[in-house]
């Protein structure tokens, strides 16, 4: 619903749908295809949309092997022959090319194997697929468990001024989301030159949630530390063009997979558990308490300050 919303309030600012896919990090074609489908760029609305979208979850169209006999005869034959589906979709299109109850795409072939309320093909056949998984693996998720997706006009930490390069002006942040157990999770924002921590309450690590919070939380900071911002690859801040146009803050990306270009971010974070450990909810916080932990924070001295504060180095910047 919340992408929705986002996609509904770009529709009437007058946003192009290139605009809207960037800030959500999604492809042109899938914002282009949810507006078509629900009524197009005039009477697009949010609720609307979500209203048909459960209602097509309530009434699931019935699988393409169900509706052709012959068709999921075939799948099955040549399945239990070992072929891939991309190889047996080459084959009917070979062979039966001209009989529109043959056809079939290798993605349909895919979901009917591993779709299981559907089914259409006994669990058995997925060992005589190539990779012989029970469960489909995503094909945007990696081997070490990063998401594939790119988010749309990054500008990389090169492009980063040099005074938050070289530390020598407040205002540069890095930022980051510290993870706790039942789905919860904080943003951390940490000045580059003073170590000033601001910790961030979320409700969800979306980035429909995740900027207007920051946008909200930048509206109420010290103006000295108000500059750029630096993020890892996390989706959370695929609206970071949102978050700029809010705020006028520039936002800049890490390399991804890549934790000391953030390291000021990333050993504050570490302070941080002390207050937050492992396996907390951190949803039980309320920003009232992320607020007075942030507090104690900033009021302890840092041997890398000269054993000045956070606080007192903000306060020296005049």
């Amino acid at each position: 619903m919340g992408e929705r919303e986002e996609i509904s309030r770009g529709l009437c600012a007058g946003e192009s749908y290139r605009t809207i896919a960037g800030l959500l990090g999604r492809a042109v074609s899938t914002i282009s295809r949810e507006v078509n489908n629900n009524g197009g760029r005039d009477v697009y609305r949010a609720i609307a949309a979500q209203e048909r979208a459960l209602d097509r979850a309530r009434r699931p169209k019935q699988c393409l092997l169900a509706r052709s006999p012959a068709l999921r005869q075939t799948v099955l034959t040549l399945l239990k022959e070992e072929w891939s589906p991309e190889q047996i979709v080459g084959h009917l299109r070979l062979h039966h090319g001209d009989d529109p109850q043959m056809r079939i795409t290798h993605e349909t072939t895919y979901r009917s194997v591993y779709t299981t309320r559907w089914k259409m093909v006994p669990r058995e056949l997925c060992k005589r697929l190539r990779t012989g998984r029970p469960i489909r693996k995503n094909k945007r998720h990696t081997v070490k468990g990063q998401w594939r997706s790119q988010i749309s006009d990054a500008r990389p930490i090169e492009e980063r001024p040099q005074a938050a390069e070289d530390r020598s002006e407040s205002g540069h942040l890095e930022g980051d989301l510290v993870i706790g157990s039942n789905n919860s999770q904080v943003a951390t924002l940490v000045d580059r030159k003073t170590r000033f921590l601001t910790v961030v309450k979320l409700a969800s690590r979306h980035t429909t949630v995740v900027v207007p919070a920051l946008a909200e939380t930048y509206a109420r900071m010290d103006p000295r530390l108000r500059g750029t911002l630096t993020w890892d690859r996390g989706m959370e801040l695929a609206a970071h063009k949102r978050l700029s146009a809010d705020t006028g803050v520039d936002v800049f990306f890490a390399a991804p997979r890549s934790p000391r270009q953030r390291g000021t971010n990333e050993n504050t974070n570490k302070l941080l558990r002390q207050y937050l450990p492992k396996g907390t909810n951190l949803s039980t916080f309320s920003q009232d308490d992320l607020d007075a932990i942030a507090t104690k924070l900033n009021n302890r001295p840092r041997k890398c300050l000269g054993f000045r504060t956070p606080a007192e180095s903000v306060a020296l910047t005049g």
